[in-house]
């Protein structure tokens, strides 16, 4: 198996929001954890820490993102 994507999960100040999962994609949030937390040596206490950093993962290779904000959009 090839390396995940998320590699650290970063202890910030967070922002506290709500918000619903569909249960299958919770459960491969679960699983993922499990995954990560096999590969990587340190146990994922709450799937949903790794929330913040897919999204900041799937943001920064957005590359029509990167474009809009290079733009001003």
């Amino acid at each position: 198996m090839g390396k995940l994507k998320i590699t650290s999960i970063n202890d910030d100040k967070p922002v506290k929001i709500n918000i619903e999962l569909p249960a299958g994609l919770h459960r491969d949030l679960s699983e993922y954890a499990e995954v990560l937390s096999a590969q990587s040596g340190q146990p994922v206490s709450d799937p949903a820490r790794l929330i913040a950093p897919m999204l900041e993962r799937f943001m920064a290779t957005d590359r029509e993102f990167a474009r809009a904000r290079r733009s001003g959009r």
